[in-house]
């Protein structure tokens, strides 16, 4: 007897490996997996200008950095103590207007060489609300807490959002074009659109993402994280205590599946290697002048060089 449905993942045809360089864009979810590559020491690069939730504004970003269009003083304001960019997260912004600038320039260049070299992009949308501001007439990534007047609230079509999905694959395969690509809708509820407009959000993206024409995809694949935590994790013990994003067991969980169905088998006994090493640094000896934890210490040294001798990037 089973007591909950599972869902069926087809297996990657280009899955990850040590040797894939990948780059993690969009919303909350795409840190949460970047941090995991992070942990098991994967070539990653996750969200160079934050989180952004909505295809519109990320696609932005992109054609930005792809086009080295460079920020200048008119893509930026001055408020509450801080320079901010209506295109970027809150968390890159700056009390000083040249070093906000020069940073942003930095990670232009940065974004650029990342999708040039990038061997698969994994994309997670967040949501098909957008805030747009009333003086541009611009839709922004981030309102930065400036008085919500300056902005009208819509909700984007799915027509807008294909195309916009379409523009980003382009941008990206015009400078790679051999980039695989994994799409995939957040499971953070965001709750404060309202219950039902959640969910009709959450319906554009995946229609928009499931209208892509394929041929336009080296690898169209579609990863289901939105409805592991709908179907297979429909429980609120799955959630943090705001009841809105998945908690680290379902986090686990979802890694789980994306690890079984898109990292290459051969890469598993280093991810393995990694793991112990990860979990080794993290132990706090009791007696840290002891024998015994020198010996502790000297082993750990020796398997990080072993693992560093056969791939260089990795950092402990």
């Amino acid at each position: 007897m089973q007591f909950r449905t599972s869902i069926s993942i087809p297996k990657s045809n280009y899955p990850i490996d040590y040797n894939s360089k990948v780059m993690s864009l969009g919303s909350c979810f795409a840190v949460n997996i970047g941090s995991k590559f992070d942990y098991y020491k994967f070539q990653n690069t996750t969200n160079p200008f934050g989180i952004i939730f909505n295809p519109v504004s990320l696609e932005k970003i992109i054609q930005r950095g792809i086009q080295k269009d460079y920020f200048t003083e008119k893509d930026i304001f001055f408020h509450n103590d801080l320079w901010h960019c209506f295109e970027v997260h809150s968390e890159l912004s700056n009390p000083n207007k040249e070093h906000f600038l020069q940073r942003l320039n930095q990670l232009v260049d940065a974004t650029q060489q990342h999708i040039c070299t990038a061997t698969h992009c994994i994309i997670t949308y967040g949501t098909s609300w957008v805030y747009r501001n009333i003086e541009s007439n611009t839709i922004v990534a981030n309102c930065h807490k400036v008085p919500q007047k300056q902005f009208t609230k819509e909700l984007l079509s799915v027509e807008t959002l294909e195309k916009s999905i379409q523009n980003t694959i382009a941008l990206i395969q015009k400078v790679n074009p051999k980039a695989h690509f994994i799409f995939t809708v957040s499971p953070v509820r965001h709750i404060k659109d309202g219950f039902v407009e959640n969910q009709i959000s959450k319906a554009h993206l995946i229609t928009a993402i499931h209208s892509i024409d394929k041929a336009q995809l080296l690898t169209p694949n579609y990863f289901p994280s939105y409805e592991i935590m709908m179907d297979e994790l429909r429980d609120y013990r799955f959630y943090a205590e705001d009841m809105l994003h998945p908690n680290s067991t379902a986090i686990a969980y979802i890694w789980q599946r994306f690890k079984e169905t898109t990292i290459n088998e051969t890469a598993i006994a280093t991810m393995d290697k990694v793991d112990s090493i990860q979990k080794s640094l993290a132990h706090k000896p009791f007696n840290p002048h002891s024998d015994s934890h020198q010996k502790f210490e000297a082993n750990r040294s020796k398997k990080i060089a072993d693992l560093i001798s056969e791939y260089p990037f990795m950092r402990f």
